[in-house]
């Protein structure tokens, strides 16, 4: 049920941030990864069910030009619920709000969550752009 869930407008701590983005099958972050990144959110919800962290979603940039949806995740036993859906609502609501008109707000769908973010907006950018990442190796497979 809806009403038993809770939405706060706040990036969720690091150990609830890292058990979600493993359960829902995004990269795991270290704890020291966590802990530098998430002060650094510009805009962040989590999603609580009797006291617990549930989902999460997260805005990140330099809150004038460039902006990025990040994190969007909810734990496998709660999805099929819209939660999803009101996460990103949340975020859009506060790009909506905040962001100038000239910002450029961009996310990574992962699998088929671009059926979710097209329902917002969000709009394929390829062939005019390609999302690329820098794949990094850790210091021990360079050695």
């Amino acid at each position: 049920m809806h009403d038993d869930y809770v939405l706060i407008p706040a990036a969720p701590a690091v150990d609830d941030y890292r058990r979600l983005r493993v359960a829902t099958g995004l990269s795991a972050k270290s704890a020291e990864a966590a802990a530098r990144g998430l002060p650094n959110t510009l805009f962040g919800v989590r999603l609580e069910w009797q006291g617990q962290v549930v989902g999460m979603g997260r805005l990140i940039g330099d809150n004038g030009c460039f902006y990025q949806v990040v994190d969007i995740a909810v734990d496998p036993t709660h999805q099929g619920k819209g939660l999803g859906k009101r996460i990103v609502a949340a975020l859009v609501d506060w790009i909506t709000a905040n962001v100038p008109e000239t910002g450029y707000v961009s996310l990574i769908a992962d699998g088929p969550a671009h059926a979710l973010y097209a329902q917002f907006g969000f709009v394929p950018t390829a062939p005019a752009s390609v999302g690329m990442a820098l794949k990094r190796q850790s210091r021990s497979a360079l050695d």
